[in-house]
């Protein structure tokens, strides 16, 4: 996918969020910093994690300045309802960082943490590469809990296969 506008890339990231708030929503409060073994992320920092990457290293990236990323702990935010809190934070504070550019500046380079020049507009999308496994990991760590979470797409497996016909 290549983005060509503010817009665009907004409107492909909202439903992209939506779907990672969603499943972040469905994290029991007294599991919020649960993991499967020791020194693995818990549930609550990888909702950290997500928020912290987005705000303070592509945020800052992608106005020519070097990442400010500190972790995931739970320094910065303690607490489902906090956690919740702090991804949205860092969500509208990205936001208003990408509407301070133009479309122009999407084809102009930044430099990632490793020192590697990209296209913002590449940097962007990596970011949403970055989202989509570690939502994977909410889905699969909640599923370890046997705790509900959203279908991604509208429907379960389940639904679907229903809903299908059989090949031929």
């Amino acid at each position: 996918m290549k983005v060509e506008t503010i817009e665009e890339f907004l409107t492909y990231f909202d439903s992209i969020r939506g779907r990672t708030r969603r499943v972040a929503a469905c994290i029991p409060a007294d599991k919020v910093e649960w993991t499967p073994r020791p020194g693995s992320f818990t549930l609550g920092d990888l909702v950290r994690h997500i928020a912290a990457t987005e705000r303070w290293m592509v945020g800052e990236n992608i106005q020519g300045r070097p990442s400010a990323y500190q972790g995931c702990g739970t320094e910065l935010a303690d607490g489902l309802d906090n956690v919740l809190a702090y991804l949205d934070t860092m969500h509208s504070q990205f936001l208003e960082i990408l509407m301070s550019l133009s479309d122009e500046d999407l084809k102009r380079p930044c430099i990632t943490p490793a020192g590697t020049e990209l296209a913002r507009w590449k940097w962007l999308r990596a970011m949403i590469e970055h989202e989509v496994p570690h939502r994977g990991q909410i889905y699969l760590l909640l599923g370890l809990l046997d705790v509900p979470t959203p279908p991604l797409y509208g429907l379960t497996s389940e639904q679907v296969r229903e809903r299908s016909v059989q090949p031929d």
